[in-house]
């Protein structure tokens, strides 16, 4: 390796690091800022639920929870923010909850408790309800960065900007749209024309591959949705099946449309791999068109939709066993209690799964042939074009 590669990587990681570290320290700022007056509470926890740090180990030993053996411990900590700031509390932990073997409280552990005060004799009590992980999850992501920029280059960092301009949609745009009650799948469609516009160009340049690559998702996802729409409609799903819908209907002061949030949610799960599918389409088209310009559109359609099967065909094994692993819990809960399948496919929840699954699956096979499509045209016109020019 040179030194201009040396420095050009250095560089990379240098500006990475600084991106993200960067992004980190302003994101608070910049939400702080949108939403002033609304008090945050932390998900899954209630507004008690403060940071800690584990000060001593007081006493350690074994104990039985259940059927199962595990170790428990005494601690003492020290509340580092609410009212209780500053405090120290003795801990109980492992005593009550199944606790994997790995979880083993150390002096120095940040971890989450609730805190309140006892009715018994009004002194404040502490209990443990998770760990801390926003150090951990920093580090992963800056890994994250760092390999794909190392692996991608500046592609790579291009890339990473277009997965935070993507979350920065969904969650400044699409979520407050929804919540203020607006049609989730009318939100979805345009956000996720909003995204493509700018990370696919972000990413992939100002050129004809793009444009084709644009066109033919943006005609993907609305097929997909009407797809969906069918499915759901044909099926009879009310978009009920997540526990978390009775939730927000509790917490939502304005009417959900909680069927036209599950096609949300399908529209959006499928953008990600019909971005795969639809650049990669896209691409091998112009790359085929290069390497042998007497192509025509049969040959080129023909010759791009054998690539085109193939990576479908991987991509939907992978989202079969992306679905299978997340109810891998739910599968294993059925063999134990030997549940009979064929009635357990009518639970919403299973079959808004399924329901999931199939739909975006059908979206993604027609994405192969509208992309390969749109982009054989699209890079015959510009050679029309050319020659014309000359001409």
């Amino acid at each position: 390796m040179d030194s201009d590669r040396i420095v050009k990587l250095g560089t990379v990681i240098i500006v990475t690091a600084a991106v993200v570290i960067l992004s980190f320290i302003v994101a608070p700022y910049i939400m702080s800022v949108l939403k002033p007056a609304i008090d945050q509470t932390t998900v899954g926890y209630s507004s008690e639920t403060v940071r800690a740090e584990v000060l001593n180990i007081q006493e350690e030993g074994q104990t039985t929870v259940g059927k199962q053996e595990q170790t428990y411990q005494i601690v003492e900590i020290e509340v580092m923010e609410g009212e209780f700031e500053g405090s120290h509390m003795f801990l109980e932990f492992g005593k009550s909850q199944i606790m994997p073997e790995e979880y083993i409280l150390k002096i120095g552990n940040e971890i989450l408790v609730s805190v309140g005060v006892s009715p018994l004799d009004n002194t404040p009590d502490a209990f443990f309800v998770d760990f801390v992980r926003g150090k951990a999850l920093v580090w992963i992501f800056l890994l994250f960065a760092i390999i794909s920029f190392i692996i991608g280059s500046w592609t790579g960092l291009r890339s990473l900007m277009g997965i935070m301009v993507g979350m920065g949609v969904i969650i400044l745009f699409i979520i407050p749209q929804i919540v203020n009650g607006a049609n989730p799948v009318v939100t979805s469609i345009i956000g996720s024309a909003v995204f493509l516009a700018v990370s696919l160009y972000l990413v992939y340049g100002w050129r004809g591959m793009t444009h084709s690559a644009a066109i033919s998702m943006m005609i993907s996802l609305i097929l997909t949705g009407c797809i969906s729409f069918f499915a759901v409609k044909l099926a009879r799903l009310t978009g009920f099946g997540n526990e978390n819908m009775m939730f927000l209907i509790q917490q939502s002061e304005n009417p959900i449309d909680m069927r036209g949030i599950l096609l949300a949610g399908i529209i959006i799960g499928s953008l990600g791999v019909l971005d795969d599918l639809v650049v990669g389409q896209s691409s091998a088209v112009f790359q085929l068109r290069k390497a042998n310009s007497e192509l025509n559109f049969q040959d080129l359609f023909r010759r791009a939709m054998i690539v085109g099967r193939d990576h479908v065909a991987a991509s939907v094994n992978t989202l079969v066993l992306a679905y299978a692993g997340e109810s891998l819990p739910k599968l294993l809960l059925f063999s134990i209690t030997h549940v009979n399948l064929g009635m357990a496919v009518n639970v919403s929840f299973i079959a808004e799964e399924i329901v999931r699954a199939l739909a975006g699956t059908i979206g993604l096979f027609l994405s192969i042939p509208i992309s390969t499509a749109m982009a054989c045209l699209w890079v015959l016109r510009k050679a029309e074009n050319k020659e014309t020019e000359k001409a």
